[in-house]
């Protein structure tokens, strides 16, 4: 699979293209957790929006005898933190995300806000719909499309093993 290591220009360059495509007032951001934190950020800055939601959802990385993509599809997320539904009925929420690679956390995140009564609007630095588990769905908001896998200058050099956390 091709890699593409991107700056802090080249994210600075996306969300300005992706700034733009954003419009009307949101009444809040809610940021998927970890990937959505930085780009998250940036654009409540760039859009004026001061109240941060967060989620944080996880999807074991191995389901025992579950190989397909329906299954993968379907498979129940753990929801580690999320807003009450009080937080987000009647409300206009944009959802952020870095990546929209299977779709699973941002279609999860959009359905879990609906689902409370919000009008849950997605947004991504990069969309993969090549890999995405929804065709025909994407997210309303993107920078760009690819089919790299993108490493994002905030995932350069700072992990555990390289802070000498993980000995």
């Amino acid at each position: 699979m091709r890699r593409e290591v991107l700056t802090w220009s080249d994210v600075d360059k996306l969300i300005d293209y992706l700034a733009p495509q954003i419009h009307g007032r949101f009444d809040s951001m809610l940021i998927i957790t970890r990937g959505g934190i930085v780009p998250g950020g940036m654009l409540a800055e760039a859009l004026n929006i001061t109240y941060i939601l967060t989620a944080s959802i996880r999807f074991p990385a191995d389901f025992p005898g579950m190989q397909s993509p329906e299954q993968i599809k379907y498979a129940i997320p753990e929801f580690i933190q999320f807003p009450d539904d009080e937080m987000l009925e009647g409300r206009r929420i944009l959802i952020v995300d870095d990546v929209w690679t299977k779709g699973r956390n941002s279609v999860t995140v959009a359905n879990h806000v609906d689902a409370a009564g919000g009008l849950p609007e997605t947004c991504v630095l990069h969309y993969k719909p090549a890999s995405s588990l929804y065709p025909g769905y994407s997210p309303t908001y993107y920078a760009a499309v690819t089919d790299a896998y993108i490493i994002y200058p905030w995932e350069l050099d700072r992990g555990p093993e390289a802070l000498g956390i993980w000995n």
